[in-house]
């Protein structure tokens, strides 16, 4: 038996990996999309629905969980980035350590500070948690809370394939499942059987009425094309 080959390695250590895994979905709950790689993306994912998962449930249990999972990452407002970008080094610790978290539950500035910045758990469990639970609650659903889109774009240097990794919106409701019978979905059922060991599905052959009727047909088809064009 082949051991240690779940998951994707993405040619780093697993101490990389987990600080990979924790800024990607901290980026992701900070501006709701991230540009990254596909591989990198679909590692991610589950990470991130799992997270979100813990929010929706709001309980002090799963905010101990996520903090755990994830710690915390210092968000600066918009409105404040370029009285941040002014401040002194001295200022600018007071203003992340007056953040949102584990220690100041609410977001009050400190004495002589004219904002403070935000935390990332805190924006998971007040913004994004509270949006998928009604989602999941007006579409009878739950998960599907992350989407990646392909992009045409190749980065420069390796040229790997790239996507945007984003949050679905509120109003977004989870795809249907497809009834029709594809062209993909026949090889796939072809793939599977001769995978397992079932004998490959022969396609259906048409009796002799059958085919005589279906040529007849074509046959007509053909003469008044031919007759239009004429």
């Amino acid at each position: 038996m082949r051991h240690l080959v779940h998951g994707r390695k993405l040619n780093r250590t697993s101490a990389h990996r987990l600080a990979l895994r924790r800024n990607l979905v901290q980026s992701l709950i900070e501006h709701g999309a991230v540009r990254t790689t596909v591989i990198k993306a679909k590692e991610v994912r589950s990470f991130a629905e799992k997270l979100i998962s813990l929010a929706i449930d709001g309980s002090l249990a799963a905010r101990q969980r996520a903090e755990a999972l994830l710690q915390d990452r210092a968000i600066i407002p918009k409105e404040h980035q370029e009285a941040y970008d002014k401040m002194s080094d001295a200022k600018r610790h007071k203003v992340l350590r007056a953040r949102t978290g584990r220690r100041y539950r609410v977001n009050t500035t400190r004495p002589g500070l004219k904002f403070s910045a935000e935390s990332v758990l805190t924006k998971l469990f007040k913004e994004v948690g509270p949006r998928m639970k009604k989602r999941n609650e007006a579409s009878n659903c739950g998960g599907g809370y992350t989407r990646i889109i392909k992009l045409a774009e190749r980065r420069l240097g390796d040229g790997g394939q790239l996507a945007l990794f984003q949050l679905v919106a509120e109003g977004d409701k989870p795809r249907l499942k497809s009834k029709e019978k594809t062209e993909r979905k026949r090889r796939a059922r072809v793939k599977y059987t001769v995978y397992a060991g079932k004998p490959r599905p022969l396609a259906r052959r048409r009796s002799g009425k059958a085919a005589a009727k279906a040529e007849g047909a074509a046959a007509e088809a053909g003469g008044a094309a031919e007759s239009q064009t004429e």
